[in-house]
């Protein structure tokens, strides 16, 4: 068996994230529709154009390293997803339903926020410059989503969550 190298890994990963980024294209419109503010609704809308822009930059480094755009089998993704698919059918029509949709969009975040900066590391490790930078462009709408996310459930869902019920 062949020794497995950086690059390996680095295609590997990258497959990961592509299949991850895919299911969550397909659950953001989910989650909007679940939401019960319609600053989430749109907060929701909005990432999934993003994420949109996002898969075109994977399928780009995929290009720039003369492989097919194909995904691997993300079991954290699904796991995630998952999870948010559970909160949208336990908190349904109750106060705390939009602060566990942000958490677990959150949890998306984070996974990808850590792919994304493993990648950009790897890529420039590897010689990948134009991977690297397609990858911060990335990371940094990542980043940016998370602090949204944070603003979002610290003013408005967090607290509406607390109240009780009328």
């Amino acid at each position: 068996m062949a020794e497995k190298t950086l690059n390996d890994l680095f295609l590997d990963t990258l497959k990961d994230i592509y299949f991850a980024e895919k299911q969550v294209l397909k659950a953001l419109p989910k989650m909007a529709r679940a939401a019960q503010s319609e600053e989430g609704k749109q907060a929701f809308l909005t990432h999934r154009d993003q994420t949109e822009g996002q898969i075109e930059r994977l399928q780009q480094v995929f290009e720039l390293i003369g492989k097919p755009a194909r995904g691997k089998t993300c079991e954290a993704i699904q796991g995630i997803i998952a999870e948010a698919e559970e909160i949208m059918d336990e908190f349904k029509g109750t106060v705390a339903l939009d602060a566990g949709l942000i958490s677990s969009a959150q949890a998306v975040e984070h996974y990808e926020i850590a792919r994304y900066g493993t990648l950009k590391s790897w890529a420039k490790q590897l010689g990948l410059t134009e991977a690297a930078e397609l990858f911060d462009a990335t990371l940094q709408e990542e980043l940016e989503t998370d602090q949204l996310l944070t603003k979002l459930g610290e003013s408005s869902a967090n607290p509406k969550g607390s109240k009780k019920a009328a």
